[in-house]
């Protein structure tokens, strides 16, 4: 199913090519506007890009939840239509996990450059501990192990 290869991404050069990634083919252009059009803000380039690239995947993630599996753009727009956390989550855009009980997220609840945070599934939005203050830094996490 995942194809191990190396992270990197066309005009994403933050993003090192020697780390371990299990990637997916990328998204197609219909797929990132479907999520485009569904989400309320306007998130940073790198992020279409990475899925752009992957759209989905995982790899080890330098810090806590030392694991991170990228949600398919596909599967983040289904979870923001279908709001199965109801209102529990809002201010936050979910596009990952740590595959155990661990979401990741950005956290929209300030102002840009929104911080990435993870999230408890069960504890909820008061459980909610920064990663990285943006996304650009969350990717120098990516494929690196702890």
């Amino acid at each position: 199913m995942h194809d191990l290869g190396r992270l990197s991404c066309y005009r994403c050069d933050m993003i090192a090519d020697d780390r371990e990634w299990h990637k997916q083919e990328g998204a197609t252009p219909d797929q990132l506007r479907e999520l485009r059009s569904v989400l309320a803000i306007e998130l940073p380039d790198t992020y279409w890009q990475l899925l752009s690239h992957s759209n989905g995947g995982e790899g080890p993630l330098a810090v806590q939840p030392c694991y991170f599996q990228l949600d398919s753009a596909e599967d983040s727009a289904g979870f923001i239509k279908a709001k199965p956390y109801g209102d529990q989550l809002d201010g936050f855009h979910v596009f990952g996990s740590n595959g155990g009980g661990e979401f990741i997220a950005f956290d929209l609840t300030g102002a840009s450059p929104w911080p990435v945070v993870y999230i408890d599934m069960v504890a909820g939005r008061e459980s909610a501990r920064t990663i990285a203050p943006d996304f650009e830094s969350f990717l120098e996490l990516v494929g690196r192990d702890a």
